[in-house]
């Protein structure tokens, strides 16, 4: 009966995986497509910089949020190896981002 628990969990967690890279992607390039045009356009740097400023930490949020995801579904499964090996792993993205914060 595990096993065919262990079977399908893959497969879910390579949607959810998948819709959390395609939303970000999507809100990502739709910010930064409206900036962008905006910018073009000569409309106001009160409008186009959020817009800019927003696409860009949704794209470099994705990845994070990506983990996150595989990190929440190995603990439901209770696979403590792989929740381990996520958190460290978005416990280096987050020193990562202190990092660059401190520069």
């Amino acid at each position: 009966m595990k096993r065919a628990i262990d079977a399908t969990i893959p497969a879910s967690l390579e949607e959810k995986v998948g819709r959390v890279l395609i939303l970000g992607t999507t809100a990502s390039s739709v910010c930064l497509g409206v900036g962008l045009a905006s910018a073009l356009l000569g409309v106001g740097v009160r409008f186009t910089r959020p817009l800019l400023t927003a696409g860009l930490l949704v794209l470099l949020a994705t990845p994070a949020s990506r983990v996150l995801v595989m990190a929440v579904a190995y603990l439901r499964s209770r696979d403590w190896l792989f929740v381990a090996l996520t958190l460290v792993v978005l416990f280096e993205l987050a020193l990562s981002v202190a990092a660059a914060l401190q520069l």
